[in-house]
């Protein structure tokens, strides 16, 4: 299990966020080795500046590629609020499109959440995402868990489609879907193996926030803490990591 600053798990407006924010901050405790150095961060598909933003604020340059130019005016405005305008670097681009704006080997974090779960071809995104990470360089992936959506769609009596996302190739509940696939962590490493990438760390991201029901307090009585605490303790754990809302996977690119 990844040892989690507190300070970074309280980065995060949602607990189950905190595990992948955990992540993030070791892997540039790492990097930083203490130094105070600046990290080159690109951000594929970082829409309003979630990540981009937080991070700059801690002195780091990131570059958000997004194909939304209603949320790369929502970028903009985050980062001139929160002062890191010289910071942050905002691209409208498609993330097929990635080497044509970004240089190989550039970067030295690469963010990609919630973006393979709707280009065409994995595969190809992730052979972009590997080339314009330095050698030593780390890779963050987010995607949609397919066995959570399974249980989650049986839990609410959906059995239909839950059978549909559990047989699918993709895990889809065909021609009702806002995605093109859903990942297993088996399945996602393999995809991830495949660019030359090697895994270092998978986490569950929404162990249980997501099944939670919306009346459930998320800041009276310390419930916010417990639900973070809960999710940090279990992100590695099988089989709760496996059952997760979403896969984190955190991948390095080999030196050469």
């Amino acid at each position: 299990m990844v040892d989690i600053p507190k300070a970074s798990a309280q980065k995060t407006h949602h607990p189950r966020i905190a595990v992948v924010w955990s992540v993030l901050s070791a892997e540039i405790e790492r990097f930083a080795g203490g130094t105070g150095a600046t990290l080159r961060i690109l951000d594929v598909g970082g829409g309003s500046g979630g990540f981009a933003v937080p991070l700059a604020e801690l002195g780091h340059d990131v570059t958000v590629v997004e194909p939304s130019a209603n949320a790369l005016a929502s970028l903009r405005q985050r980062a001139s609020d929160a002062g890191v305008t010289d910071r942050v670097e905002a691209v409208q681009a498609d993330a097929d499109e990635l080497l044509d704006f970004v240089e190989p080997a550039s970067a030295d974090l690469v963010l990609c959440h919630s973006v393979l779960e709707m280009v065409d071809y994995p595969d190809s995104a992730l052979d972009a995402l590997a080339a314009v990470c330095a050698s030593g360089g780390a890779v963050s992936i987010l995607v949609a868990n397919r066995i959570a959506a399974v249980l989650g769609k049986a839990l609410s009596g959906q059995f239909t489609t839950a059978l549909d996302l559990l047989v699918h190739l993709d895990g889809i509940a065909e021609g009702r879907d806002t995605i093109k696939r859903r990942f297993e962590t088996a399945t996602l490493t393999a995809l991830v193996g495949g660019s030359g990438l090697v895994t270092e760390q998978v986490h569950g991201v929404g162990v249980v926030g997501d099944l939670l029901p919306a009346s459930t307090p998320q800041s009276e009585n310390g419930t916010g803490e417990a639900l973070r605490e809960f999710e940090l303790a279990t992100a590695s754990r099988v089989p709760f990591r496996d059952m997760a809302t979403n896969i984190h996977l955190l991948a390095r690119k080999p030196m050469r």
